[in-house]
């Protein structure tokens, strides 16, 4: 559990950095940020064209999203190129619900596809405990890469598949299928025997991975899960039991332990707006600052042929030597120069302000070098005149989810709206987070004078 003393800590500055946000001021949670039309249309094309990749590049019979593809719609090169990737079909399950909101296939197509999907993962994929494997061959769902069953990833998938039930509720089969997944989840299990921290996965034949969701990262939604299961779950502590680094880049102060996905990803789901859990944290008003900080860090590099006026963004991405984890802040060493539109575009539901104008600028400069069939390439590097030639499914369905989340709010509200996930929100703690203060202006009729009143925070 957090340490009272250090809870005050946190307190203190997390109250002092929130000042320090510009235009981002959280949102009450049946809220979404003002966008003009104009990039309304933006930002609702390069959703369209992020749901094609996971209509396109999904299997029929298993549902599955493959890892990667390429920018103009074929497969992927080399050894990728049949295998699937869990994460990505979880996006790609809430992709299919944002696509049937919108129109771009029927309700009817997409209940087969997600019906088929979770067919196959409650009846037919390898699992152990309820724990599915990293990598799978797309159309056969056989282990690939001597790949773990991976707590996290899995995570990524459950989200998915509640967000699906509870979006086809009226389906007589899918929700039914979405509880048999996730309540056959032994959370318990994947703790491995510690009290509180939960393993990153389990090898067949090895047991389970050394390393354990100890510090802040993309572990919010794997916690959430775990502590919400009504079948196995964890105690509530267990989200006081991980580290929270503590940084700072210029005026920006945030919690943080990775790259800016670790940011995006759990909130694709979570609706942390205006919440606080024991700790006092408002883990939106992080995103939003380690975004910032993020964009600030960009734009102070020396690479003017690459970051300018509105052009920033890095995070764990394809690089000219293959996929890097382009790392945070202090950890930005060494800087190459690679641009990943998932860094802006995972963050649309943090800071629209500078997030769409970085996108914009990316298209709008390099075109279809940048941008295709699926929105943007998943990386590119002008210094060295490198332009990737595919896009990665988990970055296609951050920029969707947060990019739907910034316009409707409907994935937040399609998730949360299961139990569990609210519950689990309940027992860690969380409340909400009072809302920015308004200054109302003096009464002017009053002449007397009025004693000073001491300074508020800003």
């Amino acid at each position: 559990m957090l340490p009272r003393a250090t809870a005050i800590f946190l307190s203190a500055l997390l109250t002092a950095y929130a000042g320090t946000v510009e235009r981002a001021a959280p949102l009450a949670t049946d809220q979404v940020a003002p966008v003009s039309a104009a990039d309304r249309a933006f930002v609702e094309d390069l959703e369209r064209r992020s749901f094609e990749y996971f209509w396109e590049q999904a299997d029929r019979g298993t549902g599955l999203v493959l890892d990667r593809a390429r920018v103009d719609g074929g497969r992927a090169k080399g050894p990728s190129r049949d295998i699937a990737s869990t994460a990505a079909t979880g996006f790609g399950l809430t992709a299919i619900c944002i696509g049937a909101e919108h129109g771009w296939i029927t309700k009817p197509e997409a209940a087969e596809r997600v019906r088929a999907t979770l067919q196959f993962f409650a009846n037919k994929a390898d699992q152990e405990h309820g724990w599915f494997y990293h990598w799978m061959d797309v159309s056969t769902g056989d282990r690939k890469w001597d790949s773990e069953t991976s707590s996290v990833d899995t995570a990524f998938l459950l989200a998915g598949v509640l967000t699906a039930g509870h979006y086809f509720s009226d389906d007589p089969e899918i929700p039914k299928l979405a509880s048999e997944i996730y309540n056959r989840v032994d959370f318990q299990w994947m703790l491995n025997g510690d009290a509180l921290l939960l393993s990153h996965g389990w090898r067949n034949g090895k047991g389970f991975l050394k390393s354990k969701w100890d510090t802040y990262c993309e572990l919010g939604l794997l916690y959430v899960l775990a502590i919400g299961s009504p079948t196995h779950p964890i105690s509530a502590e267990s989200w006081y039991a991980w580290q929270r680094p503590f940084y700072q880049y210029e005026s920006y102060q945030f919690i943080s332990g990775g790259p800016l996905f670790t940011h995006q990803y759990s909130q694709a789901w979570i609706d942390f707006r205006n919440r606080r859990d024991r700790g006092f944290v408002d883990f939106f008003l992080n995103s939003v600052n380690a975004t910032r900080a993020n964009q600030h860090y960009s734009l102070n590099l020396d690479l003017p042929n690459t970051f300018g006026k509105d052009i920033w963004g890095i995070t764990a991405s394809d690089g000219p030597k293959g996929y890097r984890i382009y790392g945070e802040i202090k950890a930005f060493d060494p800087v190459d120069g690679t641009v990943a539109p998932a860094a802006a575009g995972g963050s649309l539901m943090f800071t629209p302000d500078i997030s769409i104008p970085a996108l914009a600028a990316m298209r709008e400069r390099f075109g279809d070098r940048v941008f295709g069939r699926y929105g943007f390439a998943d990386g590119y590097n002008p210094t060295l005149d490198w332009f990737d030639t595919d896009v990665v499914g988990i970055d296609v369905g951050i920029t969707l989810l947060s990019a739907e989340n910034l316009l409707t709010g409907n994935v937040w509200r399609w998730f949360m709206a299961n139990e569990p996930a609210t519950h689990a929100m309940d027992l860690i703690g969380f409340s909400k987070a009072a809302p920015p203060e308004v200054k109302k202006a003096a009464p002017k009729k009053r002449a007397h004078i009025r004693k000073p009143r001491p300074a508020q925070p800003s």
